[in-house]
């Protein structure tokens, strides 16, 4: 440029200024079809890229823990199914466990498969929900409708060995509520069955689709460091390459009995999870077809008439065993003074039932350590220097339950 031309450019750049260059801070909810939940997301972008996230929790906040330190230990039990509404029998086994710690209560050995059995199926279900909508976030519709198929099955086995689809409140302290029905082995052995074939389904649709790596290869990465100092546990942990599975490090019910392996990833993004949470399914259903097949004979229910209600086919012909059902779930039974953890690997990572009791039938205090709560804010890191559209992608893999975060 001539010496002329740049000195008449030159005006205009003053008067132009130097560029300045500002952030924008948008909120993401709390009412937002993809935010799992009622969630508000505060996100500081700079154009496309987001500078920095910080979830916001609290709009559904619903007492949990203070509303269990107010009822007997039997009508507690069912606010942890509304904790986690995808993984209530996960929720129920943790608490049940710690109530039997504090109680000295040993229960059977096919209560223990049974359960076993149940968390399993519970795990399956739980992330065929999240598979699914996960799917759904990144536009994949066909996969949903695979996913809630599949689902259904589960959910009317639970229906028909709890009474309930969704809300169980089966697993009691002590045992079960009742046993389960005839056919119950046979139709959790039919779906186990079908099972591979499924997922086989879901993976010829998404994992070497170039549009599903694409939005989730390399994206909301974590290092192991940064999910450790944030407590994260689970799957998302487990994507990270940190070999940790409570179930395998501190074995509780009978899954020392089990065989089954611990899938890991390796850089611990979005694909890195979903490649994890599938290879879950397949050693869930392992565990669930060892206990039918290893399924032992004998009680279901723990011998301890002063906790364990006597058999409800009784309760209309014998007068003394109807009153001592009445007093077990009307005055509740005295839980021996003490504090207990109880920590079990829920399908979102570890929950642990934290409980202090005073000698009555209530518990004096509970605190639950939720996995939902440390795996959100993990969500700031990974979306850290990312594009805006991956925001949705990187929440969905986290899978939340916001029932369990606003206790």
């Amino acid at each position: 440029m001539s010496s002329e031309a740049e000195q008449a450019a030159a005006p205009d750049r003053d008067i132009l200024g130097p560029i300045r260059t500002e952030t924008m801070t948008l909120n993401m909810g709390p009412q937002h079809p993809s935010t799992h939940g009622v969630l508000r997301v505060r996100l500081e972008l700079e154009g496309e890229m987001v500078l920095a996230c910080r979830p916001d929790i609290g709009y559904l906040h619903t007492g949990f823990e203070k509303n269990m330190e107010e009822k007997t230990y039997n009508k507690a039990l069912p606010m942890t199914d509304r904790m986690d509404y995808l993984a209530p029998m996960s929720n129920n086994l943790g608490f049940v466990l710690a109530v039997e710690r504090l109680l000295d209560l040993e229960i059977t050995r096919r209560c223990s498969y049974l359960r076993v059995l149940l968390a399993e199926l519970t795990r399956i279900q739980s992330h065929l929900v999240w598979l699914g909508t996960h799917a759904l976030d990144l536009g994949a519709m066909t996969v949903f409708l695979y996913c809630f198929r599949e689902r259904e099955d589960l959910l009317k086995i639970f229906e028909k060995v709890a009474g309930v689809r969704m809300m169980t409140s089966y697993f009691r302290v002590g045992g079960v509520s009742r046993e389960p029905y005839l056919e119950f082995h046979a139709d959790c052995r039919r779906f186990l069955d079908e099972f591979p074939a499924k997922m086989d389904d879901y993976e010829e649709l998404l994992t070497d689709n170039p549009i599903f790596r694409g939005r989730t290869r390399g994206v909301g990465a974590i290092s192991a460091e940064k999910a450790l100092a944030h407590g994260v546990t689970g799957p998302l942990l487990r994507a990270c390459g940190v070999d940790y599975d409570i179930r395998k490090k501190e074995p509780y019910l009978a899954y020392e009995e089990f065989d089954f392996g611990v899938p890991l990833g390796e850089t611990g993004d979005i694909y890195d999870r979903y490649l994890v949470r599938l290879a879950e399914m397949r050693e869930s259903r392992e565990i669930a077809i060892q206990a039918i097949e290893g399924m032992p004979e004998g009680p279901l229910m723990a011998d301890d008439p002063k906790v364990v209600p006597p058999p409800k086919e009784r309760l209309s012909t014998d007068m003394e065993a109807l009153i001592h059902h009445f007093k077990i779930f009307t005055e509740g039974y005295q839980v021996p003074a003490g504090e207990v953890y109880q920590a079990t690997e829920s399908p979102r990572g570890e929950i642990g039932y934290y409980i202090i009791s005073d000698g009555s039938p209530s518990p004096y205090k509970v605190k639950v350590r939720a996995p939902s709560f440390s795996n959100l804010f993990s969500m700031a890191e990974m979306v850290k220097g990312g594009m805006f559209g991956d925001v949705v992608a990187a929440l969905g893999s986290v899978d939340i339950v916001l029932g369990e975060i606003d206790r």
